[in-house]
C-alpha cells in the first residue's frame, strides 16, 4: 500500500494539466455508473407522466415487438420473388466381397454434388398482393400502437387530475380544520368564563372531530390517487414520485360542434384508419385466394456432377465428364382441388364483408363516444358554473356566521349547519372544476387535439 505522503507528493508533482483531466475522469465516470432512476425528476408533470409511459410501457413495448414482427413478414414475403439457390453433396462409402473371388474383400467411393434454383415468373399476382398486404398490416400494427397510446394518455390523464384534486381539497379542509381549532379554542375559553353552555362546546369539539376525520380522508385518497397513477405508470413501488400542479387549469374557448368534432376523430384517429386498412386486407386475401386459381410458371435450373471409384479416370476427370447442365420452366395448372380454391374465395368474401361491418361498428362507437364526451362537457361547465356562484354565496354566509360566532350572537346549531353548507359547497367547487377540466380534455383529445394542463 501507498503511504499517504507518497500519494500527496505523486499529487503534488503532477502536471497541474493532467490532474486536471485526471479529476474529469473520475467525475464523468462517477455519473456515467450511476443508474439513470437515480437522475430521474422526483416531481413530474404531465408530460414526463406521459413520456414516460409513452417509452416504458409493457403493453406498448408489447405491440411494438409484434409490429417488428410484422416487418419481418414484409421482408419474407418480397424476398420471395427473388430466385433461390440450393446444393447439395452426397458422398458415399461401400464395401463388400469380391464376386469373383469370395475370400477377397473390395471397398469403393462414390459421391455426386449439384446446385439449383428456381424463380417464380407467373403465379397471377398472388406475391405481388401478399407483399401489399404485408405492408398494410405493417401499417395496421402502428395504428395499434397508436390506439394504446391514447388509452393510456386518458388514463394517464385523469388519474393525474384526480391527484390534484384531491390536493386542492385537503388545502380548504386544512382551512377548515384550522378554523375549527380557533373556534374550540375560544369556545374553551367562554365555557370557562360561563359564557357558553358546555353542550356548545362539546358541539364544537365533535365537529372539529368531524372535520379531522375528513381531512385524514381526503389524505388517503390523495395517496390512493398517487397509487393508481404510479400503477399505470408501472413505476417501482419504492421509487419517490409526485406530480407537479400546473399554472392554469380550465381551458377557455367556444366548444366546437358535435358534428365537427365527429368529422375530426373520424379524420384523425387511429382505429378508423385501422378498421379502413383492415377491409383492404380483407380484399386483398380475395385476390389472393383467386390468384390460386390461375397458372404458375416457374423457370429452373441445376448443375450436378459425379464419379466412382474403379472407374479408368481420375477424380476430376469423372467430374468434368459427369457435368451436366440443367434449365427449363415449369407450368402448374391447377384442375381440380376439391373446392379449396372455391372455398377460399367464399370466407373471403366473407371476410370483406365482415371486415366493413367492423368499420361501421368502431364508427357508430366512436361516434357515440364523441357525443357523450360533448354532453360530459356541457354537463361538467354547467355543474361548474353554478357551483362556482353557490361557493361565493355560501362562503359568504359562512364568514358572517362565523363572525357572529365570534362575537357570541349566533346559534351553534345553526352555524354549524351553514359550516356544513360550506363544506359541501367546497367540495363541490373542486369536484366539479377537475371534472370540467377533465372532459373538455377528453372531447378535444377526441378531436386530435395533444392533452396539455
Amino acid at each position: 500500500m501507498i503511504p499517504s505522503q507518497g500519494i500527496n507528493n505523486f499529487f503534488r508533482q503532477m502536471p497541474k494539466a493532467i490532474f486536471t483531466w485526471v479529476l474529469l475522469l473520475l467525475v464523468t465516470g462517477s455519473f456515467a455508473q450511476a443508474p439513470a432512476d437515480s437522475v430521474s425528476p422526483v416531481e413530474w408533470d404531465l408530460q414526463q407522466c406521459l413520456d414516460y409511459a409513452m417509452r416504458y410501457n409493457i403493453t406498448l413495448n408489447s405491440l411494438r415487438l409484434s409490429r417488428q414482427t410484422s416487418e419481418q413478414d414484409l421482408i419474407l414475403s418480397r424476398a420471395a420473388r427473388l430466385p433461390n439457390l440450393n446444393a447439395s453433396a452426397t458422398q458415399n462409402f461401400t464395401g463388400g466381397k469380391n464376386t469373383n473371388n469370395s475370400t477377397s474383400y473390395g471397398t469403393a467411393a462414390s459421391g455426386s454434388y449439384s446446385v439449383n434454383s428456381s424463380v417464380t415468373i407467373y403465379n397471377g399476382g398472388y406475391l405481388n398482393r401478399d407483399i401489399q398486404q404485408k405492408n398494410i398490416l405493417t401499417q395496421v400494427a402502428d395504428l395499434s400502437i397508436a390506439q394504446q397510446m391514447n388509452d393510456i394518455t386518458l388514463l394517464i390523464t385523469q388519474s393525474y387530475l384526480n391527484i390534484l384534486l384531491a390536493r386542492e381539497n385537503i388545502i380548504y379542509i386544512k382551512d377548515i380544520v384550522t378554523t375549527s381549532e380557533a373556534q374550540v379554542a375560544r369556545a374553551q375559553q367562554q365555557y370557562d368564563v360561563g359564557s357558553i353552555a358546555l353542550k356548545d362546546l362539546a358541539q364544537l369539539q365533535a365537529q372539529l372531530a368531524n372535520d379531522k376525520y375528513t381531512l385524514i380522508t381526503a389524505e388517503n385518497t390523495r395517496r390512493q390517487n398517487m397509487l393508481t397513477l404510479k400503477q399505470i405508470l408501472q413505476l417501482p413501488t419504492g421509487k419517490p414520485f409526485d406530480i407537479v400542479a400546473p399554472d392554469t387549469l380550465m381551458a377557455t374557448g367556444l366548444l366546437t360542434p358535435v358534428d365537427e368534432a365527429q368529422q375530426e376523430a373520424f379524420d384523425t384517429r387511429p382505429e378508423i384508419k385501422s378498421g379502413n386498412l383492415n377491409v383492404d386486407v380483407a380484399h386483398l386475401d380475395l385476390a389472393k385466394a383467386r390468384a390460386a386459381r390461375l397458372p404458375v410458371l416457374t423457370a429452373g435450373g441445376s448443375l450436378s456432377s459425379n464419379y466412382l471409384t474403379g472407374n479408368d479416370f481420375a477424380y476430376f476427370k469423372q467430374l468434368d465428364n459427369n457435368f451436366y447442365q440443367q434449365i427449363g420452366l415449369t407450368l402448374s395448372v391447377p384442375i381440380f382441388t376439391r373446392k379449396v380454391n372455391k372455398t377460399n374465395i367464399e370466407k373471403a368474401k366473407i371476410n370483406i364483408d365482415q371486415s366493413h361491418l367492423n368499420l361501421q361498428n368502431t364508427k357508430t362507437n366512436l361516434s357515440q363516444d364523441v357525443e357523450q364526451a360533448y354532453i360530459n362537457v356541457l354537463n361538467a361547465q354547467g355543474q361548474y358554473d353554478a357551483a362556482v356562484e353557490q361557493f361565493k354565496y355560501v362562503q359568504e354566509s359562512y364568514r358572517i356566521a362565523n363572525e357572529q360566532l365570534k362575537v357570541g350572537v349566533a346559534n351553534i346549531v345553526e352555524f354549524l349547519q351553514q359550516k356544513n353548507l360550506y363544506i359541501q359547497a367546497v367540495q363541490a367547487y373542486v369536484q366539479s372544476k377537475y371534472n370540467a377540466a377533465l372532459n373538455i380534455r377528453i372531447y378535444d383529445f377526441y378531436r386530435g387535439i395533444p392533452v396539455k394542463l
